[in-house]
């Protein structure tokens, strides 16, 4: 097919740019810090660690710099016509853009991928020096020396492990009873003790008085309630971590018949909107919120558009991923989730402790939770948490994806020492088999 590909700012978007790339770069560099200073026990003593902001931030954007040589190449050989510019509907089946040069492209198919924007709360003005959002935050020329993370997603609680590896203080405030509020139970348990342990200021069930968010002198002050205590907080920053909302306006989509409901594009299972020829992916659509899912999704609306009929894409499949430390990796249903549906489990965990790999690298912080449909004995969720195991989730995934059982995961060998035997011995771990425990 003949593609055009709109797009107003730099190929890669958030991701890239704002989002996962530069942040796991900046984690990277905090983790290498305290491991720095943290490694005289193990023999490695660093007299003098500090931290080179600056080097840290000009490594990140070489980084970015070289992915996004590398997305504009592909463009290139692929020979996709890259326009720069804003693209905005004249109708179904024509764009006109407003950039380099004006002018109108008219398509057969056109799939809408607009991507987020970081939310604020109601009446707290972000003003990009005191209440900040991640992109300001991804900028800042020095660390703060104090923050108040508001949002303990996936956004908050990696900004929150950054900086409190680097010196910063940090308290992070969470409205809902427990931080990462949308993973395991356990999980959640692990990664506040681990913050408090570290110094993280944790206050969960928090209610803020969003009128007393107030920037005045050296930093921002608050209000708030947490534990039955009415406390007052200030810092130098306040970062709002508090979701993102789809960018759906100046789009002309009033031009079409798509619909928008709770702020996102509403689309059926193959990715098209309520205009036939229309097709809407990623951020935009809502659901989970992350590049890979994105991907996955424009790829299924490629497909059908072309003619093929792709499998629907099943959400439970999709890996979560959180680059605290400890790291945080999800797949498939809670236990919880689970019960809700009606399905009754059985469950085997697996703690880092046990494992000689973790020992070896001097972190054994953490589990792998395998969750089971007792009746088929298929693996129905997966649930991590401790050192790289962002990288470990990808043998679950693959498991629910062939329909595995917890028995084929437990039996298939894991090289040893490696932290990828927490996974077998959990599988294991469901029918009370675990070797190691």
């Amino acid at each position: 097919m003949r593609v055009a590909l709109i797009e107003r700012a730099k190929l890669g978007g958030t991701c890239l740019h704002i989002g996962c790339i530069p942040t796991k770069a900046l984690l990277h560099t905090a983790e290498l810090f305290h491991d720095a200073r943290n490694g005289a026990h193990v023999g490695v003593v660093v007299a003098d660690a500090r931290i080179d902001w600056k080097a840290a931030n000009e490594r990140k954007q070489n980084i970015v710099d070289q992915l996004h040589k590398g997305l504009q190449f592909l463009m290139k050989k692929n020979r996709i016509e890259v326009v720069h510019g804003e693209g905005v509907f004249a109708s179904a089946g024509a764009l006109q853009v407003e950039g380099e040069r004006r002018l109108t492209i008219e398509a057969k198919n056109a799939i809408i991928a607009t991507g987020s924007y970081a939310k604020s709360l109601p009446g707290v003005k972000i003003d990009g020096r005191k209440v900040i959002t991640s992109d300001h935050a991804l900028q800042l020329p020095a660390a703060p020396r104090s923050a108040i993370i508001v949002g303990a997603g996936a956004v908050g609680v990696e900004f929150a492990s950054m900086w409190n590896d680097i010196g910063v203080e940090v308290t992070l405030v969470e409205a809902l009873p427990r931080v990462v509020p949308a993973e395991d139970a356990e999980v959640s348990q692990v990664l506040a003790r681990s913050f408090e342990r570290r110094g993280i200021k944790v206050l969960a069930d928090a209610r803020l008085d969003l009128e007393s968010v107030r920037p005045a002198g050296d930093g921002v002050g608050v209000k708030l309630e947490a534990g039955g205590k009415s406390l007052e907080l200030h810092a130098e920053v306040m970062l709002l971590a508090v979701g993102r909302g789809a960018v759906v306006e100046g789009v002309g989509l009033e031009k079409t018949k798509v619909k928008v409901e709770h702020g996102f594009i509403q689309v059926d299972d193959d990715l098209r909107t309520a205009e036939a020829s229309i097709f809407a992916v990623g951020d935009a659509v809502g659901g989970y919120l992350l590049a890979h899912v994105a991907g996955h999704e424009g790829m299924h609306a490629v497909e059908v558009i072309a003619g093929q009929t792709p499998p629907p894409l099943d959400y439970n499949q999709m890996p979560r991923c959180t680059y605290s430390r400890p790291q945080i990796a999800s797949v498939g249903l809670t236990e919880e989730q689970a019960s809700e549906a009606g399905v009754e489990t059985r469950v085997g965990k697996f703690p880092f402790s046990a494992l000689g790999r973790a020992m070896i690298n001097d972190d054994t912080e953490g589990f792998v939770k395998i969750v089971i449909d007792a009746s088929s004995g298929e693996i129905i969720g997966a649930h991590l948490v401790g050192r790289n195991v962002t990288d470990l989730v990808a043998e679950p995934v693959l498991a629910q994806l062939l329909e595995g059982t917890a028995w084929e995961v437990g039996i298939s060998v894991h090289a040893h020492p490696t932290l990828s035997e927490a996974i077998g011995e959990a599988a294991l771990a469901v029918d009370g088999r675990a070797l190691h425990l």
